[in-house]
């Protein structure tokens, strides 16, 4: 499919699958990244700071697994990993998002979604930009799985044009494995669509797709590095108290700016 059709693809449908565009080698780095980061999470004590981006399971029995701390997610791992840092310019990847959003990229978000073996909790159906300050809601998120997902381990389902939907209210995303994916009777789920991917494959969608994925009653987890991505003419957009100001990194573009400051918009 060339860049146009690809765009066109997305635009219409608010999703777009890049197959295989990591080697074996990159994931299997990716996964002895995700070991480590468990360790390093193990290593902190109750009182550091830094905890908060290392989520626990929330309905899970037990905080540990295999002696590691259940984690379902880990936050802004370009703090903590020179490996996640990278992959969120990985070339291949990056060529297909400047497909979608043009040559300057700045990124929103750097996440790992843990989904454990036998634990990983339901990620209820929600809209990325009805939790983000950054207007208009036009990002890209990219999920990127780093080993292969399913519906036996909770792959992500999506609801094609759904983007065209408008804005909308959720509520909470984390859900105990016995919940639903929503308890909205309003949410038309016709066209409800999952979308396994082997590892080394990313899912691409506009932050407004509606989306979510089931619980984890697998014996394998399900790893996946989340990053989102917007152009400049996205404006950052606090809810009233939220910081002045916000920097980001820049990916490409932006004349070779590592970063970039972006000031609080003012409602109009």
């Amino acid at each position: 499919m060339r860049a146009a059709a690809q765009r066109e693809f997305f635009e219409d449908q608010g999703y777009l699958v890049l197959e295989n565009f990591m080697t074996t080698e990159e994931v299997a780095t990716c996964e002895a990244e995700i070991e480590r980061l468990h360790a390093f999470a193990g290593s902190l004590a109750e009182d550091d700071p830094q905890r908060r981006n290392f989520q626990i399971e929330p309905y899970a029995e037990v905080e540990e697994q295999a002696g590691k701390p259940l984690l379902r997610k880990i936050e802004e791992t370009r703090k903590y990993s020179d490996i996640f840092r990278d992959l969120a310019a990985h070339p291949k990847l990056i060529d297909r998002v400047r497909t979608l959003l043009g040559d300057d990229l700045l990124l929103f978000r750097s996440t790992l979604m843990l989904k454990p073996a036998l634990h990983g909790s339901v990620h209820a159906f929600h809209q990325d930009s009805a939790y983000w300050p950054m207007d208009p809601p036009s990002l890209v998120t990219v999920s990127i799985a780093l080993n292969d997902s399913s519906p036996d381990n909770g792959c992500i389902q999506v609801i094609p044009e759904s983007h065209k939907w408008g804005m909308q209210d959720w509520g909470l995303i984390a859900q105990d494995k016995d919940k639903s994916l929503t308890e909205r009777e309003d949410l038309d789920l016709s066209r409800l669509t999952s979308m396994p991917l082997q590892a080394g494959s990313a899912l691409m969608f506009h932050s407004l797709v509606v989306h979510g994925s089931g619980a984890n009653n697998s014996p394998h987890p399900r790893h996946t590095a989340l990053y989102a991505y917007f152009p400049p003419t996205v404006t950052y957009r606090p809810k009233q108290g939220g910081a002045a100001e916000k920097t980001v990194p820049v990916i490409h573009g932006m004349d070779g700016r590592a970063e970039v400051t972006l000031k609080a918009a003012v409602a109009p």
